[in-house]
């Protein structure tokens, strides 16, 4: 553990925040990707302000209380001028009817994004409504639990997140959501939009009907039921997610998703035919069991999210330091600690501690040593 420097025991009582990417953020629909990306912009001081937009009052309510926003609006209007980034977070069937609305308002210069699983049409829609400054995203996480009081910005962490920029839009702009994107915590792919929902196609929206078909064979036979045991609920996981977010989804990629049926039913004569060629078979096999083998482990944060403090610090040595030991002598455990964002201003800690009690006793104690600290507690 690095000395704690005795000359300067505290920082002074005006607290230190890195600066912030952006001034006003807007995160319009605050669901579980929406809420975890506004509780990312603020946990790890990429944003000045956060602001969530949704239809549905009890969500913004709920986005308060979790301290995910730090103000809520139930409509766009002309106070979306302020923002200099724009996040689309509706569901795929609400993305293009939200960007009808907020397009007349955005600020030409604001960076505007997305978070469909599907790019070709929300990035045409955005070019007919000359949207300059935008590039669709799609940050690869999830969960089955959906809704607002499931986010997490640990989803995002090391999670691949899609760019998918257009010949019309500003190398600058891309420039900015990479950076966003990193800042997050998540890796950055830039590809084209067709490309993209090719791919999507056969590792996300197969897999979706694939879990349907097998589940509906179980639910036609109660025998099968008894059977159904881990493996094939791992197999069929992703049926649970929400229904009509899901039959969206595929819909919306309807053309891409035909042909990766049609790989698929070739695939699967092929495998029917093997049954009669037990070495062909194995050999398949073999080919399987390499590839699922070969698929990178996406790890997420260990510790519950509930309990992480982000802790602002100024650009000054032995920083680390003056947190670990001012806790340490209070009692408080860290568990954990991960730098998360080094700028000229100052720099942002992690600290993971051991329960939601201890996170908010770290969170008095640092605060009156003159920290700006943030966390959901």
């Amino acid at each position: 553990m690095p000395e704690l420097d005795r000359t300067e025991p505290h920082p002074s009582n005006a607290p230190v925040t890195p600066a912030p990417l952006f001034g006003t953020a807007v995160v319009a629909g605050v669901g579980l990707i929406g809420g975890s990306v506004a509780m990312g912009l603020r946990q790890r001081f990429l944003a000045r302000h956060v602001i969530g937009m949704d239809a549905s009052m009890d969500v913004l309510r709920e986005a308060e209380a979790l301290g995910l926003v730090d103000e809520v609006r139930p409509s766009a209007g002309e106070w979306l001028r302020d923002a200099d980034l724009v996040i689309l977070a509706a569901p795929m069937r609400a993305l293009i009817p939200l960007a009808n609305e907020l397009a007349p308002f955005l600020n030409p210069a604001a960076l505007v994004t997305d978070v469909g699983s599907v790019k070709g049409g929300i990035a045409a829609e955005m070019e007919r409504l000359k949207v300059r400054n935008f590039v669709a995203g799609h940050p690869m996480a999830g969960s089955e639990r959906g809704g607002v009081t499931h986010a997490n910005a640990a989803l995002l962490e090391n999670a691949v997140w899609v760019l998918t920029p257009t010949d019309q839009t500003p190398l600058t702009a891309l420039s900015r959501a990479r950076t966003l994107v990193e800042g997050l915590g998540a890796a950055p792919v830039v590809m084209p939009p067709d490309a993209h929902d090719a791919l999507v196609a056969t590792v996300s929206h197969l897999p979706y009907l694939a879990s349907l078909a097998l589940t509906h064979m179980v639910a036609r036979d109660e025998r099968l039921s008894l059977l159904a045991a881990g493996g094939f609920r791992d197999l069929t996981r992703v049926a649970s997610g929400d229904p009509r977010m899901s039959r969206d989804m595929v819909v919306e990629n309807k053309a891409a998703l035909r042909e990766a049926l049609r790989r698929f039913r070739y695939q699967l004569d092929r495998l029917e035919a093997d049954l009669e060629e037990p070495e062909e078979l194995l050999a398949a096999a073999y080919e399987g069991k390499r590839t699922r083998d070969s698929l990178p482990v996406v790890r997420r944060s260990l510790l519950p999210q509930k309990y992480d403090l982000v802790v602002a610090v100024p650009d000054k040595p032995n920083q680390i330091g003056i947190v670990t030991q001012t806790l340490g002598a209070a009692g408080v455990n860290i568990k954990d600690i991960e730098v998360l964002a080094i700028r000229e201003e100052g720099g942002a800690l992690r600290l993971g501690l051991e329960s939601a009690e201890a996170v908010a006793i770290a969170a008095g104690i640092l605060r009156g040593a003159g920290f700006e600290v943030r966390g959901r507690i």
